[in-house]
């Protein structure tokens, strides 16, 4: 499903002019399967975020090839890239990025609306989303008066929506206590069982590690090779 051969970043740090390169990834390679749910465990500057901006287009990789469901994605330009995201990828994030003026019925809506997807289509899609995670009484709140948990809720919903066959998730349940931790990682191990979908998770802590089919240990920017299977 998603291929990353050889691939190596830096960024540079320093005065205009007197930039100096750091290695951020250092000849990676990855393979996640398709309906997989792996995940990527290092720790705060290991460089794993990084790995994940570039596997979803969001930044390009100094070089090496990236391949997504046969799709050699790492030549794309930005408009090409943001038009593969949309269609292939959803994103849940540690603090929801959900838009503050917007309802839960409207954060879910908003990729359809991006794709053009016509308000009758919507409305019914989001209708029966929200059944499906549990949202539907709060359809019409604010992102400030819902749960920490009821808000990535509606992040995980919000990156469903165009039915994705890949997400990402970058620290999924950083900010949420160990019991809403739980029902979350439950809810992404029920989508993955019914959905199909494959998961690709960023994290540092060891129980949401444990979800996952494979897991990949980052130091340094130095991927494991091949990954571990997990005994679960």
């Amino acid at each position: 499903m998603i291929k990353a051969e050889h691939i190596s970043h830096s960024f540079k740090i320093g005065k205009k002019g007197k930039e100096r390169p750091v290695p951020v990834l250092k000849d990676l390679t990855l393979e996640v399967g398709r309906g997989e749910i792996v995940s990527i465990v290092g720790r705060s500057g290991s460089g794993k975020s990084t790995l994940l901006h570039i596997l979803a287009g969001f930044l390009k990789p100094e070089s090496g090839t990236i391949t997504v469901n046969g799709t050699v994605t790492s030549g794309f330009n930005e408009t090409e890239s943001a038009a593969f995201r949309l269609d292939q990828f959803g994103f849940i994030f540690q603090n929801f990025q959900l838009m503050p003026g917007l309802t839960t019925f409207e954060n879910i809506e908003l990729p359809l609306k991006l794709k053009g997807v016509s308000r009758t289509v919507r409305r019914a899609e989001v209708t029966e989303l929200l059944k499906q995670v549990g949202l539907q009484g709060v359809r019409d709140h604010y992102p400030n008066e819902l749960s920490g948990g009821q808000q990535q809720r509606v992040s995980i919903a919000r990156a469903l929506i165009t039915n994705p066959p890949v997400i990402f998730a970058d620290e999924p349940t950083g900010s949420l206590d160990s019991e809403t931790e739980q029902e979350i990682l439950t809810l992404i191990r029920s989508l993955n069982k019914t959905r199909g979908i494959t998961f690709v998770i960023i994290t540092h802590d060891d129980e949401v590690a444990d979800t996952a089919d494979r897991v990949y240990q980052m130091h340094d920017g130095v991927l494991l090779a091949g990954g571990a299977r997990h005994a679960g």
